[in-house]
């Protein structure tokens, strides 16, 4: 729809990536829901949904974790779409009005210093080895830790970084969620980081034969296997996949594991300068906002 096309590429991605996670929820009577007729289902049908998503449950081959967050994203991505499809015909009630959301844990999610010197060696060990072996991790995770922590970025963030966002002093931080959009400095950390992510695309663009992109907003930095800019999707499952193998390893304990997200908030934590400086750096709009990242009068 053109409602659709006029958002902002991150929604766009966000609304698909949660569209489908509903759509492939397999619903009592074994129909997934996006088999299902939009005017046969209930609030109840979507309360088991949002529900299951927020408490996990076992599936094959592997079990599916709690993610409550992610369950209120799909309930409100299903709120707005029905809402769109009751004005112009397409279906005649709103489900997902009503529906309760789940209750998200309040945990930032950050690591210690330590924890994260560790599981970056970590990564950087695991990205070396070749890809699909036993044991290695996708090459870019490594670099995207140390763009998302010295940038201060979210996952998604670093997801649609391009050429365009490399400019002669430093990186163009394009965030989201109404923050400021700025541009972080280069030091010696985020440039080794840069160039090892255009080092990993080249050789994958090489082997593939890729044809030459002109336009630097059309270059993204992250790329998959084929040469294709790396889904959402894939950036979380590759995240989680690290954070597994770190624990499996040995390298972290279970209860040391971290969001990537929580590289945002240790990167504003170790901000230098002051609260003003790390106001600024993490493009916040207010000071309470900046105030819920930064930990280090908490002594994290």
């Amino acid at each position: 729809s053109g409602r659709f096309k006029g958002l902002a590429k991150g929604t766009r991605d966000d609304y698909t990536y949660h569209g489908d996670l509903a759509c492939a929820y397999v619903l009592k009577n074994g129909r997934t829901l996006g088999d299902y007729p939009i005017d046969r289902l209930d609030p109840p049908a979507m309360q088991r949904l949002v529900d299951r998503l927020a408490e996990g449950w076992d599936a094959t081959p592997e079990p599916v974790p709690p993610r409550p967050s992610t369950a209120n994203h799909v309930l409100r991505y299903l709120r707005r779409l029905f809402a769109w499809g009751i004005l112009r015909g397409l279906c005649k009630t709103n489900p997902a009005r009503g529906v309760e959301q789940a209750k998200e844990r309040k945990q930032h999610k950050m690591p210690s210093r330590d924890v994260f010197a560790l599981v970056h060696a970590f990564a950087l060990e695991r990205g070396a080895l070749p890809p699909h072996s036993k044991g290695s991790v996708p090459p870019y995770m490594a670099p995207a830790m140390v763009i998302a922590h010295g940038c201060r970025l979210r996952g998604v963030e670093v997801h649609r970084l391009t050429d365009a966002h490399h400019v002669e002093a430093g990186i163009v931080c394009d965030r989201a969620k109404g923050s400021l959009d700025n541009v972080t400095q280069w030091n010696a950390e985020l440039r080794a980081a840069w160039a090892r992510l255009e080092e990993v695309r080249g050789r994958i663009w090489q082997r593939t034969r890729a044809p030459t992109i002109l336009r630097p907003e059309h270059r993204f930095l992250v790329v998959n296997q084929s040469g294709q800019p790396l889904a959402r999707s894939s950036l979380k499952t590759s995240w989680q996949r690290l954070m597994d193998a770190a624990v499996e390893a040995g390298v972290i304990t279970d209860a040391e594991r971290f969001t990537m997200h929580g590289l945002k908030h240790r990167g504003i934590t170790d901000t230098g300068g002051g609260r003003a400086a790390k106001y600024g750096a993490a493009g916040h709009k207010d000071a309470k906002k900046n105030d819920h990242y930064n930990h280090e009068l908490s002594g994290v």
